[in-house]
């Protein structure tokens, strides 16, 4: 396995542009006569320390460590913001953040542009407090409906204080985390592979929803391209025959769970060649590949897809290999290249599902699992079946998540994580944690009954003891989408107790056990709650607890949360928010949401 290339050296990324920058604004007391005079250098330090702060902590989905763009000079009223403003438009910034230590012009210096996520620091010290043009501008913001995030640090300091407050950096950091994942999105394309999966309502792709809400576009391709590009041999001949030596080596073959799914030799091989090769047809069209043959040019320039998903059943798995390889390796962060970030892949065309795995990777940069939601197991159900008496994490009953064998292997949590089983962003991969995660894979036969062209399912047991976000997004008639997120972990089993209970459903595919962090109300008072509130027969997961960074971009891009165990003082919203409603924060998330509109359809 070869080790994921140095960021530094990154020549092209994946997608049309330069990734957006975060721009800086020091904002100044614009009286002179020796105010503004004693305040520049204190000021733009702020500006510098804070342009540190972030590109130390927050990088580009390549790895790169965000780029931050400072304004030229301080800004003390209308001409230097607006000076400011073309600079920013000139250097592609995507987020701005204004920081103070002091009094402020307020409506003459905030930022006008109601695309760009906004928050503001004021400095919270008494000589000259930035609290007072914190608050004066927020208002500025609120009168004229431009949402902004207020970062006000909890204690006073001494005006000559350099340190940026844990709070402070807190607040600065999961904005600037939620932000640019809301720039990136911008421009960028969900690619649906053929239509409408099985009746499954988040395969009927909304564009209308993309480009409102999201600001992306939606590209739509039938199933019939793959067959085509087979046909044709559109692909890189000299990359399909690297590919197909890494899986011989690397992919270990089970057996088909019914007599009917062990196909002759013959068979299997040429699966697997089809396979392979659904495989890059799928990256192509998302993202080109310069490698194509000359007669075609137009292949070669891709989609610009962020993001994809392919319906495959039934029109395509009656006759052809199912796409669970194509999808588990794309969402991996790794193949026959080497270690590379994950292209997300939505099985079913499950668009919906594919955007909350599309959020998680925008704030982890880790590859996303896409799962089925598909049993509450109680601990007396599991007695009854196996006779094991449920303990630890595990003890008032367990979600039980798997796919068809279409999910990211990093989910197997064979990567260490400070000591334990985790998932990382592609730079932070070892050669050795890839190869452990193919290790742990056994690629079985799929199931004829189901998929009548056979394909390969993806085997493996996620390790327990993982911190996990599950994800959905859904959209309702009337209201728009929602969000749901529920932290917790995974678990491990008795690999008895384990194998009896996913014989029930099919012990080839990825198997995931999860408990959900219980807060002892509403949709999290049990395990059963919570699974039974679900939106969907899909979520994703991502790695970590990173459900108050996704209550912030939900925030940003005005969709409504409304299932979520995350502790309160962790909820961080525009200021605006408060004006909504403090008692219940999740009906003002509502209000204030069906106020503001969609970020790119805004009222």
């Amino acid at each position: 396995m070869k080790a994921a290339a140095d960021p530094k050296n990154v020549n092209q990324w994946r997608w049309v542009g330069e990734f957006p920058k975060v721009g800086i604004r020091p904002v100044i007391d614009g009286r002179r006569n020796g105010i503004r005079e004693a305040l520049e250098d204190q000021t733009m330090g702020m500006a510098h320390r804070v342009a540190g702060l972030i590109s130390n902590h927050v990088r580009y989905p390549n790895g790169k460590p965000v780029e931050c763009v400072i304004a030229d000079t301080t800004i003390g009223g209308v001409v230097e913001a607006q000076r400011t403003d073309e600079k920013f438009a000139r250097q592609g910034v995507g987020v701005v953040l204004t920081v103070t230590p002091s009094w402020c012009y307020g409506s003459e210096t905030i930022v006008m542009d109601p695309l760009l996520p906004k928050a503001i620091w004021g400095f919270n010290a008494t000589e000259r407090p930035g609290a007072v043009y914190l608050a004066a501008a927020l208002a500025a913001h609120n009168q004229k409906g431009l949402p902004a995030f207020s970062i006000y640090g909890r204690d006073v300091q001494e005006a000559d204080d350099t340190e940026i407050t844990a709070d402070v950096q807190e607040k600065i950091l999961r904005f600037i985390r939620a932000g640019l994942a809301a720039a990136i999105l911008r421009g960028k394309s969900y690619l649906s592979i053929g239509g409408t999966s099985m009746g499954i309502a988040g395969s009927m792709v909304n564009p209308d929803f993309f480009e409102t809400f999201l600001g992306m576009r939606v590209e739509s391709v039938d199933m019939s391209e793959f067959v085509r590009r087979f046909e044709e041999k559109i692909y890189d001949p000299e990359e399909f025959q690297r590919a197909a030596a890494w899986v011989r080596k690397n992919c270990r073959e089970g057996l088909g769970r019914n007599p009917e799914d062990r196909l002759p030799r013959e068979k299997l091989d040429a699966n697997w060649e089809m396979v392979i090769k659904m495989t890059l047809f799928a990256r192509d069209l998302m993202v080109g590949n310069p490698r194509l043959d000359k007669r075609y040019l137009e292949e070669a320039a891709g989609r610009n897809a962020i993001l994809a998903g392919f319906q495959g059943q039934r029109q395509w798995t009656d006759h052809f290999p199912n796409g669970d390889f194509m999808e588990a390796i794309l969402n991996s962060s790794f193949d026959w290249n080497g270690i590379r970030a994950p292209y997300l892949i939505a099985t079913e065309n499950d668009s919906l599902n594919g955007v909350s795995m599309l959020l998680g990777n925008m704030l982890t940069h880790t590859s996303q699992i896409f799962a089925d939601v598909r049993t509450y197991w109680s601990p007396q159900a599991v007695k009854r079946v196996t006779g094991h008496t449920l303990t630890g994490l595990a003890e008032n009953g367990f979600i039980h998540l798997t796919n068809s064998g279409a999910a990211a292997l990093d989910g197997c949590g064979q990567m260490e994580v400070d000591g334990h089983p985790g998932m990382k962003p592609f730079w932070e991969i070892s050669p050795a944690e890839a190869q452990a995660c193919l290790d742990a894979t056994t690629w079985y036969p799929g199931q004829v009954g189901a998929f009548r062209g056979s394909g390969f399912s993806s085997g493996y047991v996620t390790r327990g003891g993982m911190p996990v976000t599950m994800l959905r997004l859904n959209l309702i008639k009337g209201l728009g989408p929602t969000l749901q997120i529920a932290e917790g972990w995974s678990v491990d089993l008795p690999e008895s107790v384990a194998q009896t209970i996913s014989s029930r459903t099919d012990p080839t595919w990825p198997t995931h056990w999860i408990v959900p962090r219980l807060t002892g109300r509403g949709p999290f008072k049990d395990v059963y709650s919570v699974m039974n509130n679900w939106g969907a027969n899909h979520c994703s997961f991502a790695y970590g607890h990173v459900g108050a960074d996704m209550i912030t971009l939900a925030s940003i891009l005005r969709i409504p949360v409304c299932m979520h165990n995350v502790p309160e003082d962790q909820i961080y919203r525009p200021s605006a928010w408060g004006a909504f409603g403090t008692s219940d924060l999740e009906a003002a998330d509502y209000r204030a949401c069906e106020n503001y509109g969609p970020l790119y359809g805004r009222k």
